[in-house]
């Protein structure tokens, strides 16, 4: 009885991004809906789900070591083991002639058909591009504690030379307003206190629909009419699309919160036009310069690719100076990753890649002070702090966010005084500043009754 109970038992490992996120919480969804007990380990799992991500070689790679480790402990409690998501709309036929051991296989349009691969497996799919969008009527298992991803479009329309997304994704859907309405109150009714809008290219929602340029300024507006999550924030925006009624909007509502996270990729002409990215650093400056003056206290984002193929130190140079001119909140960066099948991945001139490597540290720790400034102006200020739970590393301290941090890239709240339950809203003073974190104690909560008691 017990190892038929375990064969019922199913665990996932998400990779990627928050739009990866999302199809793992639908698929758990519908597992748990067929009768299936979802785990949190893959230890009690007698059925793994690997949701792979096919962004950039690293990413491919970890998706690899992911299979193969859960492919070796088959015998040794797995018993069956699936394939999901880019990779296996990409690399398929490959992943299932090189891992013999994969059960089964769920692209990317079969997210609702998970339980039946789970119970008598699956082939690889085709390779090509996906062109279903999977909205509100899909059951959803959250994994997230006290934020959500709301994913409002599918695929991507732009023609970077360096991304195969709309390979394997396809090209731009839009969910309607009315199926976003629909979920994000069904998320509002989970509790949750943040709610954060994704797609490839978020700032292009609604062109398909036929909103045009302010489809986004729309969705944002029917979200705060109709729900009243106390935060609402969206993710990646196009530097192209980015027009002033959504940065208005942001500075007027106070629940639309203060950050803009929009990749910018290289600063340099030249790298810019191999890179079909549209714009120049002169109106990248002017674009951040109005999103400052319309949000008053904007969090800014942004990241930036390093070694794409014909970068020379003079371009690199050029965006040091960029990012030092910009003073970013936040910044990441890559070095580049010849995808198979796009325009720069055919191109000869490759930057070698421990130069790229460098550069990219040169440029990680030339944000450094940058971002221990724009932290030390936080301190003695009280913010609004979402509680994400006891801290990663230890269990003296509580972690969160506040406004100006996005889930999982911006760095921590970390809390050495006060107690406060996961999900909730409270006052943090910030006492300390760090160029990656900010620490602070609690000093009131918010829509609360003085300081919650602390929960494990």
């Amino acid at each position: 009885m017990k190892e038929r109970a375990k064969k019922e038992r199913v665990g996932m490992i998400s990779l990627g991004c928050a739009k990866n996120l999302v199809d793992s919480e639908i698929m758990l969804g519908r597992l748990r809906a067929s009768g299936y007990e979802v785990v949190d380990g893959i230890e009690e799992a007698g059925t793994v789900v690997v949701n792979t991500c096919g962004f950039v070689e690293d990413a491919r790679q970890e998706s690899i070591e992911s299979i193969l480790e859960v492919a070796s402990l088959k015998g040794q409690g797995v018993e069956r083991l699936l394939v999901a998501g880019c990779m296996v709309n990409r690399y398929g036929s490959e992943l299932a002639t090189e891992i013999p051991e994969i059960d089964g296989f769920v692209g990317l349009d079969d997210l609702d058909s998970v339980a039946d691969v789970v119970r008598i497996g699956g082939g690889a799919p085709e390779a090509g591009p996906s062109f279903k969008v999977f909205d509100h009527t899909e059951p959803r298992l959250l994994t997230t504690s006290g934020y959500a991803y709301l994913k409002v479009a599918e695929g991507c329309n732009n023609p970077c030379t360096f991304c195969a997304i709309p390979i394997w994704r396809g090209e731009l859907r839009s969910r309607t307003l009315d199926s976003l309405v629909d979920e994000a109150r069904q998320l509002e009714a989970s509790g949750i206190r943040e709610l954060c809008l994704v797609a490839q290219d978020t700032t292009r929602f609604g062109e398909d629909l036929g909103l045009g340029r302010e489809g986004l300024a729309d969705l944002v507006e029917t979200l705060l009419e109709h729900t009243t999550i106390p935060w609402i924030r969206f993710l990646y925006a196009y530097p192209t699309t980015l027009g002033h009624r959504i940065l208005e909007l942001m500075g007027r509502e106070k629940r639309f919160v203060p950050y803009l996270d929009m990749p910018l990729q290289h600063s340099h002409p030249v790298m810019l036009r191999a890179m079909k990215r549209g714009g120049t650093a002169e109106h990248y400056l002017e674009q951040l310069a109005m999103a400052r003056e319309l949000v008053p206290g904007i969090f800014l984002r942004s990241t930036f690719i390093v070694g794409f193929p014909g970068e020379r130190g003079e371009h690199f140079d050029h965006l040091l100076d960029f990012v030092d001119q910009a003073r970013f909140d936040h910044l990441g960066a890559f070095v580049f990753s010849p995808e198979p099948d796009t325009p720069a991945a055919a191109i000869a001139s490759r930057v070698p890649r421990r130069t790229a490597a460098l550069r990219k540290d040169r440029l990680l720790e030339a944000q450094r002070p940058i971002a221990l400034a724009s932290r030390r102006r936080l301190v003695g200020r009280k913010l609004e702090v979402l509680v994400e739970g006891v801290c990663e590393e230890t269990e003296h301290l509580l972690q969160g966010r506040h406004r100006g941090m996005a889930p999982g890239i911006d760095g921590r709240v970390l809390i050495n005084d006060g107690v406060a339950r996961p999900g909730s809203l409270v006052e943090v003073e910030i006492t300390e500043a760090h160029a990656d974190d900010v620490i602070g104690k609690i000093v009131g909560a918010r829509g609360e009754a003085g300081v919650i008691p602390a929960v494990s």
